[in-house]
């Protein structure tokens, strides 16, 4: 579906990015699900094309500018390699990076944010907490000065790009109760009493790795402190509005990647004499999943224009994210319809898409947690 608002250069940013991802990614997308990772140099390489570095000043190694249909042709094109822990592998930094260059000193952010946005190192953000991941306000992991240092106690898990990430920004009571008393700090991989474990068994994204980070009296410097103290919470939700666009992008390609292989599909398989697209039940499982799919394409691009013309329209990203999420739950379960027992078979990109349906529906803000923000964003309930 055409996009109104494209220009010249955006339509060159996505084209080229759909081409690395058509030839760097997607022949070899099964194969690195089936082992579990993706090598590191493919996060070079996304690096030189700038998926790293919007909003980012060029002197840290960034873009230079933002815009927020180029940032949603990352997230789209990613989601269409049929292996979306592909995306979520070299995304993960991307929620990291804000906080750093928003409230980060100038030294931290030239010793650091170049090497983060060219790939040669990991970063992650770490938030959640095994005792609860949206309720932020209610976060337990501790901070505390002792002399010249603070001293971090607590845990943190579903942390993406846990086990491979080199920097740490992490969020820890310094305050009283509620959002207000939450500071950012920095953390380096070899931290003494900073400790991880992967997260394994996990239903999908195979190949990005997700991880529970321990501080055991981990012992910080005063200037691991990012930002002032208590003032944590707002480049945490600045952030969430920029992870939930790209979410709400990557479903779309997701959803996107289940029709184009369903008509495929349809076209290729005969029963009872013709093709299953021929079929009218078939052709309108087509029809259903197109008009969806449209529809959210719609959408977000109208988010995209009013992102980048200001202010942020949280509402409307909290709308989109779980319908995005609705539509592609609607759409992977009738690509495995139109598959049959071809869809249950590992190796199958539909396969991959509905077992990753509920990790998109859960990450970023649950579709509970979007609706009760989009309800008191438009001002229905206080």
């Amino acid at each position: 579906m055409k996009n109104p608002f494209e220009t010249d250069e955006q339509r060159a940013f996505r084209d080229s990015f759909a081409r690395f991802v058509d030839t760097e990614i997607k022949p070899f997308a099964d194969e690195w699900d089936e082992a579990g990772a993706i090598p590191w140099d493919l996060h070079r390489k996304a690096g030189a094309l700038g998926m790293f570095g919007f909003g980012i000043d060029e002197a840290y190694g960034g873009l230079g500018f933002d815009d927020c249909f180029m940032r949603a042709a990352v997230a789209e094109e990613l989601g269409k390699c049929g292996a979306t822990g592909v995306g979520a592998a070299l995304g993960a930094r991307n929620i990291s990076t804000g906080p750093i260059a928003l409230l980060g000193s100038e030294e931290l952010k030239r010793q650091v944010l170049p090497q983060i946005l060219s790939g040669d190192v990991g970063s992650s953000l770490g938030i959640t907490e095994p005792s609860g991941g949206s309720d932020v306000a209610n976060l337990k992991t501790t901070a505390r000065q002792d002399g010249n240092e603070w001293v971090l106690n607590g845990t943190k898990t579903f942390i993406t790009g846990g086990m491979t990430s080199r920097y740490f920004v992490i969020g820890a009571r310094t305050g009283g109760p509620g959002l207000a008393g939450i500071s950012l700090f920095f953390v380096e991989a070899d931290t003494p009493g900073f400790t991880r474990t992967p997260l394994d068994r996990k239903m999908g994204w195979w190949c990005s790795d997700q991880a529970t980070l321990f501080f055991d009296d981990c012992r910080l410097p005063a200037d691991s402190l990012i930002g002032p103290e208590n003032k944590g919470f707002i480049a945490i939700m600045n952030n969430f509005n920029f992870e939930r666009l790209a979410l709400i992008a990557q479903s779309l390609g997701m959803a996107k990647l289940c029709l184009s292989e369903s008509i495929a599909y349809a076209n290729e398989r005969e029963t009872f004499g013709k093709r299953l697209i021929e079929h009218q039940v078939i052709a309108h499982k087509i029809a259903d999943m197109s008009a969806r799919i449209d529809s959210l394409d719609a959408y977000l691009n109208q988010i995209c224009w009013m992102a980048n013309e200001g202010p942020t329209p949280v509402a409307e990203i909290s709308k989109a994210k779980f319908l995005s999420t609705k539509i592609l739950e609607y759409c992977a379960s009738e690509a495995m319809q139109v598959f049959g027992g071809a869809g249950y078979l590992r190796g199958n990109p539909v396969e991959r898409i509905y077992r990753e349906v509920k990790v998109m529906a859960i990450g970023g803000g649950s579709e509970e947690i979007m609706k009760d923000l989009a309800v008191r964003q438009m001002g229905v309930v206080h």
